[in-house]
């Protein structure tokens, strides 16, 4: 497995100056904490467009006037209709509730999930909230509607890692994701690259477990597979 995956990581090396070509397209973040700040400040330093969302819209706001230019803020719906992807940097519970809210909407749209299962142990840390052999990402791929092109992407490093890691001078750092849907491939690995980081599949929807918190092989703080 790890051979298969360092094969993957090679092949997207050996691509990684696609990134320059133009694409005039929008991405929407919703979520402005720790994960979707980080992912909204990559993306604009790369330059790529980026639309803001929060449940605090003042807090999308202000992310957005410091990111400038490339940046911009809307409440959830405008953000997710100005888009071409999605990403959900909230909650599970607070995603279910969005994508209840947003079925519509999210055709035709590539929603990128790095949500991790995991909620507050009642001791000062965390723990997971699903059952074993569940993902977050298998329940939000059966919520989406027909027409939604689903990946589980940006979720495989910690906040702190995710927002120092990108364009390492020593070489980039991946960023693993799963998805059954070319579109959706497609995108995130632009994304990620434009982002600073290098993308490498680890499969499709099945195998979007081992990219989760607390479980994952190839989460950071699951057993990430040294030398990623």
């Amino acid at each position: 497995m790890v051979g298969n995956l360092r094969r993957a990581y090679d092949q997207n090396r050996a691509i990684l100056d696609n990134h320059d070509l133009e694409v005039d397209v929008t991405t929407a973040i919703i979520g402005t904490g720790n994960i979707g700040s980080s992912v909204a400040r990559h993306l604009v330093q790369g330059g790529e467009p980026v639309v803001l969302a929060a449940r605090d819209q003042s807090h999308a706001e202000s992310l957005a006037a410091e990111l400038g230019a490339l940046a911009s803020s809307a409440s959830v719906g405008d953000a997710v209709s100005q888009a071409e992807a999605v990403v959900m940097a909230v909650w599970l519970d607070t995603e279910k509730e969005l994508i209840s809210q947003l079925s519509d909407a999210l055709v035709g749209k590539v929603v990128i999930d790095p949500t991790n299962p995991i909620g507050p142990d009642g001791h000062g840390g965390y723990t997971t909230t699903l059952p074993e052999g569940q993902s977050a990402a298998s329940i939000v791929a059966d919520l989406l509607p027909d027409g939604a092109h689903f990946v589980k992407a940006f979720g495989t490093l910690g906040a702190d890692a995710l927002g120092s890691a990108a364009n390492r001078p020593s070489g980039r750092a991946v960023l693993f994701y799963a998805t059954d849907d070319d579109a959706a491939a497609e995108t995130v690995e632009r994304l990620i690259r434009v982002a600073g980081f290098d993308p490498v599949k680890a499969g499709g929807i099945e195998a979007a477990g081992r990219l989760e918190l607390m479980r994952g092989d190839l989460h950071q703080n699951g057993g990430l597979v040294e030398g990623f």
